[in-house]
This record gives structure tokens, sequence and C-alpha cells, in this order.
């Protein structure tokens, strides 16, 4: 469990977003029980661990932040990291600030934006990370002008699909990345089906992208 891998320091700031999930009535999720949380949502994340490239990253991105995993966890984890989690609806973008508050991390902050209008993070950023978010199409056109030549995206997945596992292989060449790999992870003893889908920028992200807000959700490339 990679919680045991955290220092005492770094336990007490995720125990305390753990904290603000269960007793903030406007944290943007259901599963608030102390316990769970811990696995469905700080574990899942700490997983991504196991990555050179995240345990590495200076700059990282967690696009729709959401209520902050995977980006709070990996920033509690990477303290040198300087992390942005990046979000569009203010009262989870409230929540974040007050997370971030809360446990005084101090590497991370918020950015209320749509993802495609982030313009001050093109081609800055050494890891794009995004749990739960769109379909994988989606997901790497927004990750890659994000990201720096060499940078990597890491998108958690459920149970493989290989029709859209194949349908992401083509928005990616689209987009100048490669899939580099598809790791089975077990970030708890109840998790099924968890996989990290791992893609590396090999080369610059065509001019046209990011396409304008919503595009990508309502043309995805290689649909």
């Amino acid at each position: 469990m990679k919680w045991d891998g955290l220092t005492v320091a770094q336990q007490d700031q995720l125990t305390s977003v753990l904290e603000l999930l269960e007793h903030d009535e406007h944290a943007p999720t259901t599963i608030r029980a102390r316990a769970h949380a811990l696995q469905v949502h700080v574990e899942d994340s700490l997983v991504a661990l196991d990555i050179s490239a995240v345990s590495a990253a200076t700059r990282l991105a967690d696009l729709g932040s959401g209520v902050g995993f995977p980006g709070l966890a990996v920033a509690v984890a990477v303290a040198s990291a300087d992390v942005t989690l990046i979000e569009s609806q203010r009262r989870k973008c409230e929540f974040l600030e007050r997370a971030c508050a809360a446990a005084t991390i101090s590497n991370a902050h918020v950015m209320c934006s749509r993802v495609e209008e982030w313009r001050e993070g093109i081609e800055r950023n050494d890891v794009v990370v995004a749990r739960a978010l769109a379909p994988q199409p989606v997901v790497l056109e927004y990750a890659a002008p994000l990201l720096r030549l060499g940078g990597v995206l890491v998108d958690w997945r459920g149970r493989r699909d290989p029709a859209s596992e194949e349908a992401a292989g083509r928005a990616a060449a689209i987009l100048g990345m490669d899939r580099q790999e598809i790791r089975a992870v077990l970030p708890f003893a109840q998790a099924t089906d968890r996989h990290l889908h791992v893609f590396v920028k090999h080369k610059a992200t065509p001019e046209r992208f990011p396409r304008r807000a919503g595009m990508a959700r309502k043309r995805p490339l290689a649909g």
C-alpha cells in the first residue's frame, strides 16, 4: 500500500483532506467515509507513483480535478512538483481551494478554467493525469497540447475495451502521442479491473489543437 510509504507529515496532510471530505457538506463526492475515501481516492491515486515520470515530475496538471484526485495525492507525495488542479466548475474549484488550505498543500494550485482555455499551460507540463474524466480520445486531446515533448499522460481506466483502445490509438497518432503501456494495478484489495494507460508525447501536437471548448467531446478524434 503506497500510503505506508508516505512520511507521517504527508499522511497528516492527506488525512486533513479526508476529514474535509467527510465533514464538508459541499464536497463534490458521494464517497465521504474516511476509510472508503482513503481507498477509492487516495490509494487509487498513489499507484501512479510507480511510474517514474510521475515521481520525477516538476510540473504536473490534473485534468477535471473534481474532488482533487489524483492531483492532491500526487502533490503531497511529490512535494517538489508544481501541481495544477484544472477544474471548470466553480463549486468544485472552491472545494479544491479549501482542501489545499486545510492540508497546507502549498505546491498545488487551482486553475478554474476549461482545459482547452488554459493557454498558459500549453507545452509546459512534464505529466498530465486524468481520472474518470472522459472517453480516452477526448482525454488525449485535452492533454497533448499541455505536455512538453517527451511528456507523459497517465489516464486511469477500468476494464479494458479493445475497441476503445483502438480509437484512442488513432487519436494519439493525430496528436503526436504514442501509447507506452497499459499497466494493471491493484491500489487496494477490493479493487478490480484497474488500469493506468500511459502515453508519451513524441512529436509536436498540430497547431490546430486545442480546439475550442467543447469540440473534443462533441466531435471526438478518430470517432
